[in-house]
């Protein structure tokens, strides 16, 4: 018992501390997705999070694109700016990239970025605005030029700059117009109060092209959102089904564990619960033969047969729950042997043929007497045909008739079918009948209902040998069941028997016979 118990304390309370480990790291995992999605259905603050490290890693990798583009701006600007001041411009625009490269660096690495999220947004924002007005500073002196060629090129520099800015902040758009707003105003200012067409053309489409990139930029910011957001469920839902697994195996542990022992004690429990039963059904059985003694109040003996039924009742009660247990816990051993199914069946129809006789029930059979045998525990074989046998007699009525068949299977195997003309079964209950203590309703009505063992320790027996197990039934029909058992365990590969064949001591004779003559030539 001392095993048993350790057993049970080492399943039921004791864990494994792998998946204990796996556990805590689910829930922390599930605990910062459900906080993220509950932040995204609420203020978006979860989305956003991840579209500011977006920003952020863009404006690392994009400081490269820019250094070259203000590097060939301030090459190509000293041709019409003065030296010192396409010199003052190109570090004020390097200052610029070293702020944006900066802050995308210190914001990637910051312990606790979604805290902090929303006020380096702002500093994001800052920084980009910071970058459009030096761009404007560079573009507003060549747009004032009256040379063609420096207008153009400011033209190109500022379409070059608005596409690369919207790309590259598309994350936030905030800082796409804080880009943009500066180059704007310094073209609506040079070019508005133009009064060439030309100019007001140039002007209208610059910011066209300005306000159809921020447009754009918006678009690309609510659709980035909305695939933020899908992946935030996505990684909600993911751990919510792993943490729901993780349960159920848990549970699914447990419970096998809890199976186990009990299966485990029952099984070990058989010479505790029969040695007291033993003593019972002696002793009662000496009181109602009267042995020591007639008894001085007759009513004893009474008692003392309703002691002796009532312990082989409760032992038979016993030995099915220990015959299950053993066959759940996997300790059931066959006994194996060259059996004759026809024969077994026979053998068990003659045994329950008085119960049958008194109930008026006609049992008919059609055994294939020319059948092999079959490789099976003989005690096990007997006790599912006993089982079938007596639910069949239990549950048909007076007057009824049992059908016994024992043949071969399309697969060269070996079955035995029981059907009865009972009441049935109805399909719903199937499951239930074949369940561990499941009676159906006509088993309730039925003053012999039995414990509601017989079918799962029947289904046990065969599943060992390697078998099948069939029930069919239906309502106000009848019952049917199959035991079919493999090819495997046919004894048909043995070689067959010559009736003419001499026997041992024949051979032995004639080989005598033959040393006698070749020692006589030898002599001779």
């Amino acid at each position: 018992m001392s095993e048993v118990t350790a057993q049970m304390i080492e399943q039921g309370r004791g864990g494994d501390p792998v998946a204990a480990s796996r556990r805590r790291k689910m829930n922390i995992k599930l605990r910062h997705a459900r906080q993220t999605l509950t932040s995204a259905e609420g203020d978006h603050s979860g989305p956003y999070d991840s579209l500011v490290r977006l920003f952020a890693q863009s404006a690392k990798l994009a400081t490269p694109a820019f250094a070259v583009l203000v590097l060939a701006a301030a090459f190509a600007g000293h041709y019409w700016l003065p030296l010192e001041r396409a010199l003052l411009w190109d570090g004020l625009a390097l200052t610029a990239l070293v702020l944006r490269y900066s802050l995308g660096w210190a914001y990637l690495r910051h312990s606790d970025r979604d805290q902090v999220a929303g006020r380096w947004r702002g500093c994001f924002i800052i920084a980009e605005a910071y970058s459009g007005v030096v761009w404007a500073v560079l573009l507003f002196p060549l747009l004032q030029s009256h040379d063609a060629e420096a207008r153009g090129f400011a033209f190109a520099v500022i379409m070059w700059v608005a596409c690369i800015a919207a790309m590259a902040n598309s994350a936030i758009p905030g800082a796409v117009g804080a880009a943009l707003l500066p180059m704007m105003v310094a073209v609506l200012f040079v070019f508005g109060p133009a009064s060439t067409q030309l100019a007001a053309a140039l002007s209208l489409l610059c910011a066209a092209i300005l306000l159809c990139l921020v447009v754009l930029t918006n678009a690309l910011h609510r659709t980035a959102l909305a695939g933020f957001s899908f992946q935030e469920e996505k990684e909600a839902l993911i751990a919510e089904l792993e943490q729901a697994k993780l349960n159920s195996d848990e549970a699914r542990r447990r419970a096998e564990g809890a199976n186990l022992a009990k299966s485990r004690f029952l099984a070990t429990m058989s010479h505790e619960l029969r040695t007291p039963l033993n003593a019972i059904l002696g002793f009662s059985e000496v009181m109602k033969a009267e042995l020591f003694g007639a008894h001085a109040v007759p009513a004893y003996k009474e008692y003392a047969s309703d002691i002796h039924s009532s312990g082989q009742h409760l032992l038979m009660l016993i030995n099915e729950i220990l015959d299950l247990s053993r066959v759940e816990a996997g300790r059931y051993e066959l006994k194996e042997e060259a059996v004759s199914l026809p024969g077994v069946v026979e053998e068990c129809r003659h045994l329950l043929a008085l119960r049958a006789k008194n109930r008026a029930i006609t049992v008919s059979e059609s055994l294939d007497g020319e059948l092999p045998r079959i490789w099976a525990d003989e005690r096990a074989v007997r006790q599912v045909t006993l089982n079938l046998l007596s639910n069949a007699i239990k549950f048909t009525p007076q007057g009824g008739e049992i059908m016994i068949k024992v043949g071969w299977t399309a697969g060269g195997g070996q079955y035995l079918s029981i059907r009865d003309t009972g009441p049935g079964i109805p399909e719903e209950e199937i499951p239930v009948v074949l369940s561990s203590f499941g009676r159906g309703s006509m088993a309730q009505k039925n003053a012999d209902e039995g414990s509601g063992l017989g079918l799962p320790i029947v289904r046990g027996l065969v599943e060992l040998h390697g078998g099948e197990f069939k029930l069919m039934s239906k309502l106000r029909e009848g019952t049917e069941v199959v035991v079919i058992f493999p090819p495997e365990r046919v004894m048909n590969a043995l070689p067959q028997i010559d009736p003419n064949a001499p026997s041992e001591h024949e051979i032995a004779r004639k080989a005598a016979a033959r040393a006698r003559r070749s020692r006589g030539k030898a002599a001779a």
